[in-house]
């Protein structure tokens, strides 16, 4: 370790990574902070024609059209709970684009340290976006790899060339 990195930034690293934590039903799960770009509150969106079901639609935010998807209704095919803690989280997504993510009770995180997350030894398949698993006293805690949310026909319809999601 770096003997001019500042004290405070050792202990952190010490410590763990930060996680915003959300659930979908009574299953919880949890994605990077350093992915997070800002946390909303839900907000209109205009449809996608002949998106999948788990499309939410499109966001302009801040000068920026922004795909939006419902992780619930993409994991389980129910769409998100209209809950004061369901959230519209902005996330960065490959080669700096934005996705949005509808998110179920996000409103808290996690300090923990990435190693304690663990495979769990279950074939992924058309989830290729669950990640390991990290068990405390609350139960298994899975962490959700953003860069693998989309299959890659609904990446391309959502990120047509030169079209949405990528800051000026």
């Amino acid at each position: 370790m770096n003997d001019l990195q500042p004290r405070a930034a050792r202990a952190g690293n010490a410590q763990g990574a930060l996680y915003l934590q959300f659930r979908i039903k009574e299953q919880r799960f949890a994605l990077s902070v350093h992915e997070v770009i800002e946390v909303l509150p839900r907000q209109p969106l205009k449809p996608i024609a002949q998106a999948p079901d788990w499309v939410a639609g499109i966001l302009a935010h801040r000068g920026l059209l922004v795909p939006v998807i419902d992780v619930a209704a993409l994991s389980f095919g129910q769409p998100a709970a209209q809950r004061t803690s369901t959230r519209l989280v902005l996330v960065h997504y490959r080669d700096g684009l934005q996705l949005g993510l509808i998110l179920e009770q996000a409103t808290e995180t996690l300090r923990c340290r990435a190693e304690e997350f663990q495979p769990y030894g279950v074939e992924r398949g058309e989830a290729p976006y669950l990640g390991p698993v990290r068990q405390d006293e609350q139960g298994l805690l899975q962490r959700i790899e953003v860069n693998d949310l989309l299959p890659e026909a609904v990446h391309h319809l959502l990120y047509a060339e030169g079209s949405t999601g990528r800051p000026a």
